[in-house]
């Protein structure tokens, strides 16, 4: 019965310490103006949202890293979103 316990216990700390850390990664800062809560999107999003909200300022030039635009779709979405979301705060 001690052994069956023992057992047990073993099996719920090994799960318990074989869970990865779930740590917030840093975020990009938004561009000036924008009040989009970002917190449950990936960095790839944050970064792209945060570029295309900056190009968006008036004067800005294009802040975009355009390789990573083609290959990475969820940098790619969130530069086209800040980009328009930031554009109609105008």
């Amino acid at each position: 019965m001690m052994r069956w316990i023992a057992l047990v216990a073993s099996v719920i700390l090994v799960g318990c310490a074989a869970q990865p850390s779930t740590a917030p990664t840093p975020s990009p800062t938004p561009a000036p103006g924008s009040k989009i809560n970002l917190s449950g999107y990936p960095p790839g999003f944050k970064q792209g949202y945060a570029e295309g909200c900056a190009s968006a300022q008036p004067n800005a030039a294009r802040k975009r890293d355009d390789t990573r635009f083609k290959t990475d779709s969820s940098y790619a979405q969130g530069w086209q979103d800040g980009y328009d979301i930031c554009r109609r705060q105008k």
